[in-house]
């Protein structure tokens, strides 16, 4: 019974995923989700009380393998100005990936407060790999500065969701601005 609840729970996340990747947040509804699972819509009430408490789940199962794959590429870079390129460049690859749609959806949802709590947690990781980095740079401010830096890339994947210009157009400016500003100092 346990391990059927369980399957149950992941299809419907996996859904919450398909949904929000297709159509973003107005796309996931506890009908359509019962919809692609073949549960019925009370069923769904079972597992999730709420949207927010879908997007908590989503939160806490992708938001650290998101974290995992950034953390890998920055370590796997040989230098400091290397890693920060990586933790720009492994963000916004990932934010285009259809693996990883949903966690941009929900990034950029209205949500309740404690799924609020879990992406600001989520980034804080994101952002802990890089202070370190940035004091190697010489940052005198490492942890403001790896926050601006996060915020360049938020904003950067936001642009991007909206198809204005080539990914790869919007890549090379963020990473170009985090180099640039990591090598400044601050006046």
């Amino acid at each position: 019974m346990a391990e059927h609840r369980r399957q149950q729970r992941e299809a419907l996340l996996a859904a919450a995923r398909d949904l929000l990747s297709s159509g973003g947040t107005k796309a996931l509804t506890f009908p359509a989700l019962a919809e692609r699972t073949g549960l019925a819509r009370s069923s769904v009430y079972e597992y999730f009380r709420s949207r927010g408490a879908v997007v908590e789940a989503l939160c806490a199962a992708d938001f650290p393998r998101w974290a995992a794959e950034v953390e890998e590429a920055v370590l796997a870079a040989p230098t400091s100005r290397a890693q920060l390129e990586a933790y720009v460049r492994a963000q916004l690859a990932l934010a285009g990936d259809e693996r990883h749609q949903a966690v941009v959806a929900i990034a950029a949802a209205e949500l309740d407060s404690a799924a609020r709590e879990q992406i600001r947690a989520a980034h804080g990781a994101l952002v802990d790999l890089v202070v370190g980095v940035l004091a190697e740079l010489g940052q005198p401010d490492p942890r403001l500065s790896a926050v601006l830096l996060q915020g360049i890339v938020d904003a950067a994947v936001r642009r991007a969701a909206l198809g204005v210009e080539e990914r790869a157009l919007i890549t090379e400016n963020a990473v170009a601005l985090a180099l640039r500003g990591a090598a400044g100092s601050p006046t």
